[in-house]
Parts: C-alpha cells; sequence; structure tokens
C-alpha cells in the first residue's frame, strides 16, 4: 500500500461525499420551499408523519437534513415530539434509498452524465432546469467518487495490514462500534453504508460483518442533531434524543434478531443471489422498515423516556396545557349550533386572556429588562398565541357546516376578527420586548420623563383593554361609551407624548435611539388600543341590527 493509494481512496471518499452534498443541495433547490411544507403539514396521525419523513429524505437524499429541520420546527413550537418521532422514523426509512441507487454499477456512464449535468447546471435559463443539472451533476460525481475507491479498494486488498485491520470487524460488537464511529466521522449514514458497500464489492468486507456496520451507521447518523441540539432550547434537545433512543433500541432489536435467528440474513441474500452490493442495500432498507414497524406502536413511550430525560419544567408543561383547545373541541353533524357558538367564544375568551397577560409581561419587561425569565415567557406565549389564531380559526370555519342562522353566521364572522386581533395584541408584546433589548444592548436609558409617559400610556390602555374584553366576554354594551371615551384619551395622550418627545429631540434632552424607541413604543402601545376597540365593538353591531 502506497501513498498514492491513501490519497487515491480519501480522495474517492471525498468526491463521493462532495457528488451527495450538490446532489441534495440541487434536490432542495429544486423542491424549494415546499420541504419545508410538507413537513409543517405532519399532522397527528403517524402513519402520515412517517410517509411525510419518508418522502422529504428521499427528495433531499440526507435524513440528518431532514431531522434537523424537525429539531427546528419542534424548537419553535411547530411540530410537537409526538409528531416529530414520526417523521424521524420515516427519515430511516428514506434514507436507504442511496444505498439503492449505488448498488447500481453506473461508473461506466459517470462521464456522461456529468456532461448532461454540467450542461444544464452551467447554461440552462431556467433556475428550475439549473437546479436539475445540478441534481444530475452530483449524480455524476457519486459514481466517478465510487468508481475512484472502489480502483483504491482493490490496491489496499494486497495490504496485509488493512486485511487484518478489517478481519476485527468479524466481532458483532466490534463491527457496530466502528459503524457508529465511521459514520459519525462522516455525519452521514447514508455515505458510510456505500463506503461499505464498495468493501464488500471488493471482497474486503463479508455480507456478515455489514449487516452490523449497518446496524452500527444508524446509532452513528444521529451525531449532526446531537451536535446541532447543543444550540437548541429544551424541546430540540429532546428531539435529538428522540433520534437516538429511536435508533438505540433499533439497533437492540434488530442484533438481538440477527443473532436468534440468523436465517433473516440467508433470506435477505436470497433476495438478490450474487450481488453483495444490493444484497448491503437491502439489508439497510429492510431493517430500516421492520424497525419502523416494530416500534412505531411504541413512539409516545420513546417521547416520554426524552421527557424524563429532559423533564418538562412548570413553565414548559403550563405551555402544553395552553396550546389545547378547552372548550371547542370536536365538531361533528350532531353538535348543536347555540352550544358549539357558546363554547367558541369561550375558547376565544381563553385565547384573549393569553394575549392581554402576555402584553402585560412585555410591558413590565419593558420597565424591568433585568428580570429575563419575563422575555423567554413572552416568546413562548407568542408562539402559543399564533397556534391558538390558527387552530380557533380552523375551527371556526368548521362551524360553518353547521345549520346556523343569520345571526350565528354574522356572529361567527364577528369572532374571527376577535381572535385576529388578540393575536395582533399579542404580536405587538413581541415588539415590546424587542424594544427593550435594542435600549438594553444599546446601553441606552429613557428620560425619566419619557419614561413616565409610557407608564401612563401603558396602563391606559391595559386598563381599556380589560374594559373591553368585558364588553365582549360578557356581552356589557353599555361600557361601551366608557370604552370609546377613554379610547380617544389614549390617542389623545399618544399625540401629547409625541409632540413633548419631539421637543426634548429639539433640545437634545433626549438620547436619538431611546427616542426612535419611544415613538416606536408610543405607536405599539396605541395600535393595542385600537384592537382593543375592535374587540369591543365586534357584537355591538349586532345588537344594534337586532
Amino acid at each position: 500500500m502506497d501513498f498514492k493509494t491513501v490519497l487515491s481512496f480519501f480522495g474517492g471518499i471525498g468526491l463521493f461525499l462532495y457528488g451527495m452534498s450538490i446532489m441534495s443541495s440541487g434536490l432542495k433547490n429544486a423542491a424549494g420551499d415546499k420541504l419545508r411544507g410538507y413537513l409543517e403539514k405532519v399532522t397527528g396521525k403517524k402513519g402520515v408523519a412517517i410517509l411525510i419523513g419518508i418522502l422529504v429524505t428521499m427528495l433531499i437524499q440526507s435524513s440528518s437534513a431532514t431531522d434537523m429541520m424537525v429539531i427546528g420546527f419542534v424548537d419553535s413550537a411547530l411540530m410537537n415530539l409526538s409528531q416529530a418521532i414520526g417523521v424521524i422514523m420515516g427519515a430511516n426509512i428514506g434514507t436507504t434509498v442511496t444505498a439503492q441507487i449505488t448498488a447500481f454499477d453506473l461508473a461506466s456512464y459517470a462521464p456522461l452524465i456529468l456532461f448532461v449535468g454540467a450542461v444544464m447546471a452551467l447554461f440552462a435559463g431556467k433556475t428550475l432546469t439549473r437546479s436539475i443539472g445540478q441534481v444530475i451533476l452530483g449524480f455524476g460525481m457519486l459514481f466517478v467518487g465510487i468508481g475512484t475507491l472502489k480502483s483504491a479498494i482493490k490496491l489496499l486488498a494486497d495490504s496485509e495490514g488493512f486485511a487484518k485491520a478489517l478481519g476485527l470487524l468479524d466481532h458483532p460488537a466490534l463491527a457496530m462500534l466502528f459503524g457508529v464511529l465511521f459514520t459519525a466521522l462522516l455525519q452521514s449514514s447514508s455515505s458510510s453504508i456505500v463506503i461499505f458497500q464498495a468493501f464488500a464489492v471488493e471482497g474486503l468486507l463479508s455480507y456478515d460483518q455489514c449487516v452490523f456496520l449497518v446496524i452500527g451507521a444508524a446509532i452513528g447518523s444521529v451525531t449532526p442533531n446531537l451536535l446541532a441540539s447543543l444550540t437548541t432550547g429544551r424541546n430540540g434537545k429532546r428531539t435529538a434524543l428522540l433520534n437516538l433512543y429511536f435508533n438505540l433500541l433499533r439497533a437492540a432489536l434488530l442484533t438481538t434478531i440477527v443473532l436468534l435467528f440468523p436465517v433473516v440474513l440467508t433470506w435477505i441474500k436470497a433476495l438478490s443471489p450474487g450481488d453483495i452490493a444490493r444484497q448491503v442495500a437491502n439489508t439497510h432498507t429492510i431493517f430500516a422498515i421492520f424497525a419502523v414497524l416494530v416500534l412505531s406502536p411504541f413512539s409516545e413511550k420513546i417521547v416520554k423516556l426524552t421527557q424524563l430525560t429532559v423533564p418538562l419544567k412548570a413553565s414548559e408543561q403550563q405551555v402544553l396545557e395552553d396550546r389545547k383547545l378547552v372548550y371547542l373541541t370536536d365538531i361533528t353533524a350532531k353538535t348543536i349550533p347555540a352550544v358549539a357558538m357558546q363554547q367558541a367564544k369561550r375558547e376565544i375568551n381563553r385565547m384573549g386572556r393569553i394575549a392581554r397577560d402576555n402584553l402585560d409581561r412585555s410591558i413590565r419587561y419593558f420597565f424591568n429588562p433585568a428580570e429575563t425569565e419575563l422575555f423567554t415567557q413572552v416568546e413562548e406565549t407568542e408562539e402559543t398565541v399564533d397556534y391558538l389564531n390558527k387552530t380557533i380559526e380552523d375551527k371556526l370555519v368548521e362551524l360553518r357546516s353547521l345549520q346556523l342562522s343569520d345571526k350565528d353566521v354574522f356572529r361567527l364572522s364577528r369572532m374571527i376578527l376577535v381572535v385576529s386581533n388578540f393575536e395582533r395584541i399579542s404580536d405587538h408584546a413581541e415588539n415590546i420586548i424587542e424594544f427593550a433589548d435594542r435600549l438594553k444592548s444599546a446601553k441606552v436609558a429613557l428620560s425619566d420623563t419619557a419614561a413616565d409617559e409610557l407608564r401612563k400610556l401603558s396602563a391606559a390602555v391595559m386598563d381599556n383593554l380589560d374594559r373591553a374584553m368585558k364588553v365582549f366576554e360578557e356581552e356589557r354594551f353599555e361600557l361601551l361609551a366608557e370604552t370609546t371615551q377613554k379610547e380617544q384619551a389614549i390617542d389623545d395622550m399618544q399625540d401629547a407624548f409625541i409632540h413633548n418627545h419631539i421637543d426634548r429631540l429639539m433640545h437634545n434632552a433626549c438620547d436619538p435611539l431611546g427616542g426612535v424607541i419611544f415613538a416606536d413604543m408610543c405607536t405599539d402601545l396605541e395600535r393595542c388600543g385600537d384592537q382593543a376597540m375592535n374587540i369591543a365593538e365586534a357584537l355591538v353591531r349586532q345588537q344594534q341590527s337586532a
């Protein structure tokens, strides 16, 4: 074994990995944001989640990339752990497609594939065509890399030391450990399986060795997710652990089956006799499908295990409770319209109180930025309100399928507007904590006069929001005149404070950045007042028309 052979070996691996990367990038570009859209549509149905995981991973040729997206979705509350584990299981199946493709001997066609891909990627006018060309180019590089790798492996086969080292992999535990470490190094189970295929084709690895290397590779594939989860929140960490626990259980299950029933391997080999590359690919695919079929019924147990490992805090438990519909649940043809309308209003009232408390929390943080836990609570609650906004609106749309009176149809349309206004109030809460952070980062403080004015405006807005919610919740329309009067007072207050602010700027009595944030804060608070007025007036028009 000479130095040139070693260079050729690593060059083949590098070319193969780069081809995989280019192909994956091309597929992502060709599919655009649809891939994320597929994941966002994951529902509570486990089978749907698994199928979407398979589809997305087949398209991007990377289970790690799919898992990374899932971690991001769970961390940002767009997906829960029960949905995530279905996608993760599907990704484990989808990633086996690569080995099935590379089991075909297309090395002789690689130059033509490279030429076609390069022409399309470099000279095509349409973005989609260039992306497809990128996929074809990566595909060609992948097979050129495999061809280079196989050529180097043939020379390595003459090395007694190298052959002896591979002989250590006869022990299942050592083979699995090597599969874990090698895949962790490459950060891609697809890549490591293809390399094991190449070694097997050249006679350096036996099929039985490859079986345990494949099992170990699945565990090693979670390394990128574990590393990525270090920078995420607790839910992101739980998602990475979901993947780890699933693959550890998968490894234990498959190892037990293989050791107790070695005839299984005989059956798999019989599917493609004499073709070890296909045998390895089939093993990879069959193992993945079998593990998902056996372990998917226990997915909720795996979720609970991750929650035991990274326990739910009281605040997280509250978030989970807030993100469930309490009153407006199942709507069927037998649902009584009058009851459903009352449940809808109670659900909206509940969402309103959550949004109201979030605005109050953001104002407290603005004046006390040292209370950093308030910042996190506002962000988490904003995500909760966004979830409730979408979920409640979907349920209100479902109510239209019932036999509603004209009065209820009008009332339903007004309630949808109220939901939207509560969501906007929570949006303003998020803006307010960002104003506070900008002041804190710049080490700028508002003048005492400016701070007192904002406190006065904030108190007036919160007071009128409470009054407006009372009008809506209890239909106390006699309070509407006072609510309107208070809203006008808020508008007048904002005008006066902005005028005072301009005077302070003219006399250099305030910091320019502080002045900008003061004006933005006044605007956001005044808009919250407008939204409060919309909420108060939502149902009164119905009373007037009646």
